[in-house]
């Protein structure tokens, strides 16, 4: 009687564990589909901008260059001043080419800088 308590408790010790250990690693695994998922839905573009209206490095192509940078969907953008142009690599799914645009566009109350080309860039 006493080895059956026994037995009895040491089997529902073992269900008890090996069902916390099963939870755990399915929390793993969506937290890995989750990042993968996360990874796969980028979909990263380059253009290329010539811009009208700069007249100084660090004032102009500077300024547009952070302002670029700090809008949600925009990895990298680069303003070249001499060649009055930038590059931008951008994730389409949360920024479109209209919206870059309007964004250089408006800076200063839109009365500085004109975007007047955009093409794909490699």
């Amino acid at each position: 009687m006493k080895n059956l308590k026994i037995a009895v408790i040491l089997f529902n010790l073992l269900l008890f564990f090996s069902s916390c250990n099963k939870k755990g690693e399915t929390q793993e695994v969506k937290s890995e589909l989750t990042q993968v998922e996360n990874q796969t839905t980028e979909n990263l573009q380059k253009i290329s901008l010539e811009i009208k209206g700069m007249t100084c490095e660090i004032g102009c192509a500077r300024t547009i260059q952070s302002k670029l940078s700090k809008e949600k969907g925009v990895k990298s953008a680069k303003v070249n001043f001499e060649n009055k142009k930038g590059v931008v690599e951008f994730d389409a799914n949360k920024i479109t080419k209209t919206e870059i645009v309007e964004v250089v566009n408006q800076i200063a109350g839109g009365d500085l800088y004109k975007v007047i080309k955009t093409s794909k860039s490699e």
